[in-house]
């Protein structure tokens, strides 16, 4: 990895990913391998304007150690210092930068039903501090290649040319070729006229369609829009969330889904991989996980977090021959995975697809069937046959998709 290139990466994520206003405060959040990253990050918020950067490390086996040897009591007590610093964070608004590079399988082994539980109580203490700063302040999530999660995908190669060869794909997909910067404005656009497109088809159903099992529709509400590329915050800066990215999303109406649906990539759960599973809907909700004994064990306590995990909080629009995909590298992470083909998301759903969404109280949201939950974890479902239909208001009726991709 070539030093310009890595500074460059790290200036596309100051500037555009997080797009850091003047004065404003930083929060990084990245594995210690990734230091010498970190530090180029760090350096370009600070000439993006940031008046402070302050950073987060992790390490999975450290996670692991914790799990093994404190007691749930211990795992899930938050301290008052802790609550003050949420507090204080809802004040200041920092901008977020998430740079990922776990190992898919780092936290396997950890008690589930442990994991699942703290995931459960910390959640009901964290969540409202998560609310009262959304839609409020800019956050992306990037990636940098970790040796196991390289070798994860390269696992014949040795770790310097497995981290050489995802290093490879993470510049293709973040488009760090030529100018980024003019290359993510060109493609921010690109999404949002696309977005535009299906805004203006006021579609009410959307019917999926796949070899594999997929028969399964959901619907909108007529109260929200498609969204993706970049963000604007409720002040008016703009950002990107994820990099890559290559969906167009919005949020269903919590109670319609219908029918079964396949995932089509593995996924990562808590650091266990999960993979060839299903979901059965019946008025929104899911009602039976499909797969195996892992599978079903795994899931089934996902969707137990709290009442709204069970239902689907996002569905998006990408097409199987996206960027991502033609790399034909299975990620392992959701960052990239959700953007090489279509996916649908159980859990919260976004605010920000709702129209006037920042005149509205949480509970006029939920009126509109906008889903709740502490989660929301995203699944892929696109395939090179994945038909999508769609219904209009007006009674129409369309291809969205036809073989993976854009019909329209």
């Amino acid at each position: 990895m070539k030093k310009s290139d890595l500074r460059k990466y790290a200036k596309l994520v100051a500037k555009v990913g997080a797009n850091i206003q003047k004065g404003q405060q930083v929060k990084i959040n990245a594995s210690i391998e990734q230091s010498d990253f970190v530090l180029l990050v760090v350096e370009e918020c600070y000439k993006a304007g940031a008046s402070k950067v302050s950073i987060d490390w992790n390490v999975d086996r450290l996670t692991v150690i914790n799990y093994k040897y404190q007691d749930l009591e211990t795992l899930t007590k938050i301290e008052d210092w802790e609550i003050k610093k949420l507090e204080r964070e809802t004040e200041l608004l920092p901008a977020r930068i998430f740079i990922s590079s776990a190992n898919p399988d780092g936290l396997k082994g950890v008690d589930q039903a442990k994991m699942m539980k703290v995931r459960q109580e910390v959640g009901k203490v964290t969540k409202k501090y998560r609310d009262a700063i959304d839609n409020k302040h800019q956050w992306t999530i990037v990636a940098m290649p970790g040796v196991e999660w390289a070798k994860k995908i390269f696992p014949n190669e040795s770790n310097k040319k497995a981290k050489e060869l995802l290093w490879k794909a993470i510049y293709k997909t973040v488009r760090l070729e030529g100018d980024p910067i003019e290359n993510w404005k060109k493609h921010s656009n690109n999404i949002a006229s696309k977005n535009k497109i299906l805004n203006d088809l006021n579609i009410k159903t959307l019917m999926y369609k796949s070899a594999n099992g997929t028969d399964f529709k959901v619907s909108l509400t007529g109260k929200t829009v498609f969204g993706g590329g970049y963000l604007d915050t409720i002040q008016g800066v703009r950002y990107n969330p994820n990099m890559p990215t290559e969906e167009s999303y919005t949020s269903p109406d919590k109670y319609s889904a219908e029918g079964v649906v396949y995932s089509t990539k593995p996924l990562s759960v808590m650091g266990n991989l999960v993979d060839n599973f299903g979901f059965r809907f019946e008025k929104g909700k899911v009602v039976e996980v499909l797969g195996d004994e892992f599978a079903k064990e795994t899931l089934e306590k996902l969707i137990s977090i709290d009442e709204g995990a069970s239902y689907l909080g996002e569905v998006a629009l990408v097409p199987f021959n996206s960027p991502v995909n033609e790399t034909g590298i299975l990620f392992y992470n959701t960052l990239f995975d959700e953007n090489a083909c279509c996916h649908l998301a159980i859990g919260a759903g976004f605010e920000d697809t709702i129209k006037d969404f920042e005149k509205k109280s949480p509970e006029e949201l939920k009126e509109v069937g906008l889903n709740d939950s502490m989660i929301h974890v995203d699944f892929m479902i696109g395939s090179a046959d994945l038909e999508i239909t769609a219904e209009t208001f007006d009674g129409k009726i369309l291809k969205i998709f036809e073989h993976g991709t854009w019909a329209i």
